[in-house]
């Protein structure tokens, strides 16, 4: 394994030597399956950093084995335990917080700005499940009989299985797991090929919890499918693709195991003529490039009405233009992408828009880069498309890069029907000062989430999830609690009284 140390710190690069080719089971770190399946590249410059094993299929099925027990331990305890517990592996993330964003970064190209902000929000998402936890387990209902006691309890899943993309592994496997977590459930966690020493370091805080309750199991298509249609797992959250989505919509629904799946996203931004320009442009730059395009909520289709297009455009530009590409440890806003499949895939987009007849008016490249070591690294400059139209093809696709497409509309009614043409429906992004426009937008854009004048903003405390092709189901929130519960209704006569009004033998009098 290649060593060199263009940027890092040593104890990052020894630390992900030591989690190559290993799993995090009910013992802690483990050797996985003696079947390497893929080297980890360092995005930036293309070097091998570590490798990753596929697990063997009893190495699968102790891993579940291991979650079922762990999960019995674990509601055995009361809701308090559990509470202090998550927020004490919260509490050892923190103290990690650094080498889990240096590693995040040098995996995946993210910016360690990022990075760190990214692990916070894992955090914050840990505390605000070990709270909600501890609350609203069930409701009392006025009872239809009288004397009788009608109430709901809710209780965990069993084994959740929680399938993760590489843009955002460490926030995403919280919103999800510790929502799990704190409903009673274990977790096994897939992470994917590109972000796996990430995870691994990340879920190294879960050793104060029950042995086995947190599990992060490596792993090709083989071990996602073992996990998903394994008789002892009991619900599923997918996020990723939509042709890995079906797929896993479809596996489950064998066996009608619940699931949970976000897919993808293509979210419009409206700029309209009452916006303030220098706060829309901004934000809108912010919203188009955060992790290089590479988030499911990014802006994908600006949508900028006529009458300010060409001030707009003017100042979005220049923020695009100033934006900083590099290695993700150095001072800069953008990085590079996942991977050289990813990069091949978004310039084929790209293209395939330049020969429909849009015009990249800035970007378009490969970005000039003076830092010979990072000649191989997989970077795109960020990109605007313009002279868009919607009979592109770029129109019904995710972009999930560094390329952002401008439509002028002449008329509100013209940029909601363009936003919502879409196959997609996870987030709407809208920039007015008009207050019909506003509440128009709240109820007319189809989306999972709307965002008016604060573009990209997420709460622990709030549900997240799309509509259409964007997935099913909801994360965070007390939605995002339920999504791990089942509810159990029950009827309780403690006097054991005769029911005769309903019994049989049925009165004569109420015959036919």
């Amino acid at each position: 394994m290649n060593t060199t140390l263009h940027r890092g710190s040593r104890v990052a690069h020894d630390t992900m030597a030591a989690l190559s080719n290993s799993y995090f089971g009910k013992n802690g770190l483990a050797k996985a399956g003696d079947e390497k399946f893929a080297d980890v590249l360092n995005p930036s410059t293309a070097e091998v950093i570590g490798s990753i094993s596929d697990l063997t299929e009893k190495q699968v099925d102790d891993v579940v084995r291991d979650a079922n027990a762990a999960q019995r331990e674990w509601y055995a305890l009361s809701a308090l335990d559990r509470a202090e517990l998550i927020h004490e592996a919260g509490r050892r993330v923190r103290e990690d917080q650094r080498l889990i964003a240096e590693i995040l970064s040098t995996e995946t190209g993210k910016p360690f700005k990022e990075s760190y902000d990214e692990v916070s929000w894992a955090i914050t998402a840990m505390d605000y499940f070990a709270e909600v936890g501890r609350h609203a387990i069930g409701t009392v209902q006025g009872p239809a009989t009288a004397g009788q006691l009608h109430y709901t309890i809710k209780e965990p899943m069993g084994t959740a299985v929680i399938i993760l993309p590489a843009n955002y592994p460490i926030v995403l496997s919280m919103w999800t797991g510790a929502a799990a977590l704190a409903a009673g459930n274990a977790i096994i966690i897939k992470p994917s090929e590109w972000a796996t020493l990430t995870t691994l370091a990340f879920v190294r805080a879960f050793e104060v919890l029950p042995a086995g309750l947190v599990q992060c199991v490596p792993g090709t298509a083989r071990t996602s499918s073992q996990l998903v249609s394994h008789a002892d797992t009991h619900q599923v959250s997918f996020t990723g693709s939509v042709p890995t989505g079906r797929i896993v919509a479809k596996a489950c629904a064998d066996t009608f195991k619940p699931f949970i799946i976000e897919a993808s996203g293509s979210d419009p931004f409206i700029v309209m003529p009452s916006a303030n320009l220098d706060v829309a442009a901004r934000g809108a730059a912010f919203a188009a490039f955060i992790n290089g395009g590479q988030v499911c909520t990014s802006t994908e289709k600006l949508i900028v009405h006529t009458d300010v297009y060409d001030e707009f455009m003017g100042k979005f530009r220049k923020h695009i233009a100033a934006l900083r590409v590099g290695h993700p440890l150095d001072k800069v806003d953008v990085g590079p992408m996942e991977n050289a499949r990813e990069l091949a895939r978004v310039t084929r987009i790209l293209e395939r828009a330049i020969e429909q007849g849009a015009q990249a008016t800035l970007g378009g490249k490969r970005p000039a880069i003076a830092d010979e070591s990072l000649a191989s690294g997989f970077f795109l400059e960020p990109t605007i498309l313009e002279g868009m139209t919607r009979d592109m093809d770029i129109y019904m696709q995710e972009i999930f890069g560094p390329v952002v497409a401008v439509y002028r509309v002449s008329s509100f009614d013209d940029a909601l029907d363009l936003a919502n043409g879409s196959p997609f429906g996870l987030g709407a992004n809208l920039y007015s000062a008009d207050i019909v426009e506003i509440d128009r937008a709240n109820q007319e854009l189809i989306a999972g989430m709307v965002w008016i004048n604060a573009p990209l903003l997420d709460n622990d405390a709030g549900p997240f999830g799309g509509r259409k092709m964007s997935g099913i189901g909801r994360q965070l929130g007390a939605e995002g609690l339920d999504t791990f519960r089942h509810a159990k209704f029950i009827i309780v006569d403690a006097k054991q009284s005769e029911q005769n009004f309903w019994w049989f033998p049925y009165d004569d009098s109420e015959a036919f």
